[in-house]
């Protein structure tokens, strides 16, 4: 490359610092081997000289051309696949330096190589599938790619498809017909360039310059025989190569290259961001749909436990109407020497309106129980339905080529490991067990907010409990002096007293006992959505980081892109 003027050093400078913060960006996102490669190359690409790649199958006639382009027979030539390795040509002496087994450096003392290197490449349809792996990690370091393809077989399967991997990298290419000495007449040629042009502007997206040439008679014009110089036809090819590729040309192309690489990979990667975010966002949309599961199934539990808790409450209600009723039946003038035996008016308050009480607001409790239990299970399985029809729903979009990238693992892994941990529990749920637990929990609630012993009595002992000692705390009002019960006004004053003494005790232990249930239950509705939540807590965090590398990642090459964008404009008006 000749020396850059001011303008053009700056040019470079920020080229180099754009492609070197995209390869920053692209390696924290997941850069691929081969990718990270081409970039490296192409940042590196700008110090070199202004490099021409010459590609096409084998038999193609490229080593020819070559030749016949320097006017030398610098490289062999052969109907077999004679170039097993990539040949770099520079200006120099005559020498030949092997880089490693695959690429060599060989010089000659040709003008054309003073300022543009040439490199052979072995043929895309060669034998040693090696050496078509080299030429394509070589194709993105090319400032310009000459396409040669044959007259006698134009445009084959091997080309296309490597000429679809040229492409992408965005290069400049030149399609160069050979061997047209072969065709028979111009008509021939005319229908041959026509079928290619076609098939490239096909493929590559533009009609790209096509020349029809024969190297062979090229170089025998060079060599002594210059009457065939005009039927070789390679006269218009040196002169776009020669007068058209001038500084300013071999300048554009030189900064364009890498910069096409750099935003074909951008444009790449951006899909592959868009096309995670986008499958990101079913993964949200899961993630939102057992949220609002989980907040019904919430909903759903404290209305129903209000019911089933309302029963309990009218079963005291009951007690309490019998103890209104068993009081006006006992507290007249009739009964007034029963009411000076304590013990029987305490065995009666138990018989009639304590009653059975206690083994109803256990058996109550035990329904609540079973409910809870059964409820609880089946949310589990609506979580593991849910995912499991979500991952069938998007069962296409999740396996496929990129399952083996870290993110597309990871978040298998993860979608598998709900509906795993959820059928787990599924299939291990001790009903019994679960049951027994939230009794226990039911009873040690109750009985702490009694300040009672807790031992291996259950929850209607422990009502019993209570109801014993409301009967105690009721029945104790009405010793006070009824020995003078005589009078007309006592006896209705004391049984005013003692109802609104039952009303009273009855209510503070209703309040008491459905505060401990309530809270007991709720607490155990939390712990269910808890265990819930916790088993999908690293998928719900993988999808929150992921979301957000990824909405960073895609901010920040969309960035890049534009400043890419803007640097091109710059170039193209060198």
């Amino acid at each position: 490359m000749t020396i850059l003027s001011q303008e053009h050093e700056a040019l470079l400078r920020e080229e180099r610092r754009l492609l070197s913060d995209l390869r920053s960006t692209l390696m924290q996102f997941g850069l691929k081997p081969e990718d990270a490669a081409a970039l490296e190359e192409s940042i590196l690409q700008l110090d070199d000289f202004f490099l021409l790649v010459v590609v096409g199958e084998f038999n193609a006639g490229k080593s020819s051309f070559i030749n016949a382009l320097l006017g030398q027979g610098v490289l062999k030539e052969g109907v077999t696949p004679t170039t097993t390795e990539v040949n770099i040509l520079r200006y120099g002496e005559v020498s030949r330096q092997v880089m490693d087994d695959h690429v060599h450096v060989l010089t000659a003392p040709v003008a054309f190589l003073r300022e543009i290197s040439m490199v052979d490449t072995p043929g895309t349809n060669a034998v040693i599938r090696e050496h078509e792996e080299i030429t394509a990690r070589f194709v993105p370091r090319a400032d310009l790619v000459l396409f040669i393809t044959s007259a006698d077989r134009p445009f084959t399967e091997s080309e296309r498809a490597f000429l679809e991997r040229i492409r992408d990298w965005g290069k400049k290419v030149i399609v160069i017909i050979n061997k047209v000495d072969i065709l028979e007449s111009p008509e021939d040629l005319a229908q041959i360039r026509d079928f290619v042009a076609e098939k490239a502007q096909t493929l590559l997206g533009i009609r790209p310059q096509i020349f029809p040439v024969s190297a062979r008679l090229a170089l025998r014009a060079k060599h002594g025989e210059p009457q065939l110089w005009e039927a070789s036809r390679f006269g218009a090819l040196e002169t776009y190569i020669h007068d058209t590729l001038d500084e300013r040309s071999r300048l554009q192309l030189k900064f364009l290259n890498p910069l096409g690489v750099g935003r074909r990979l951008t444009s790449r990667y951006l899909d592959e961001i868009e096309a995670r975010l986008a499958l990101l966002q079913t993964d949200v949309d899961t993630l939102a749909d057992v949220e609002r599961q989980l907040e019904v199934y919430r909903q759903d539990m404290r209305r129903d436990f209000e019911f089933r808790m309302a029963d309990i409450s009218n079963i005291l209600y009951e007690m309490e109407q019998r103890g209104v009723v068993y009081f006006d039946d006992l507290m007249r003038l009739a009964r007034v020497m029963d009411l000076l035996n304590k013990e029987r008016i305490q065995t009666e308050f138990q018989e009639k309106v304590v009653a059975d009480t206690p083994q109803a607001v256990e058996k109550k409790v035990g329904q609540l129980i079973d409910w809870l239990v059964d409820a609880d299970l089946r949310q589990w399985q609506a979580v593991t339905e849910h995912v499991a029809e979500r991952r069938r729903q998007y069962e296409e979009r999740i396996v496929g080529g990129k399952q083996s990238s870290a993110f597309h693992y990871d978040r298998e892994r993860l979608i598998e490991g709900i509906g795993r941990q959820a059928e787990r529990v599924v299939k291990t749920y001790d009903r019994e067990l679960e049951a027994q637990k939230i009794a226990e929990g039911a009873q040690a609630a109750v009985a702490a907010a009694a300040a009672l012993e807790v031992g291996a009595v259950g929850l209607g002992a422990l009502v019993t409990a209570l109801a014993t000692t409301l009967a105690m705390d009721v029945t104790g009002v009405l010793l006070a002096s009824l020995v003078a019960a005589l009078g007309l006004f006592v006896i209705p004053a004391r049984r005013r007293k003692v109802k609104r003494e039952l009303h009273e005790k009855v209510s503070a232990m209703r309040a008491q006992l459905l505060r401990a249930l309530r809270t007991h239950f709720e607490q155990e509705i939390e712990r269910s959505l808890q265990h819930i939540n916790e088993t999908i807590a690293p998928y719900t965090r993988f999808v929150r980081a992921e979301r957000e590398q990824n909405t960073s990642a895609r901010e920040r090459l969309q960035e890049i892109d534009r400043a890419l964008g803007r640097l091109e404009g710059q170039i193209r008006e060198l």
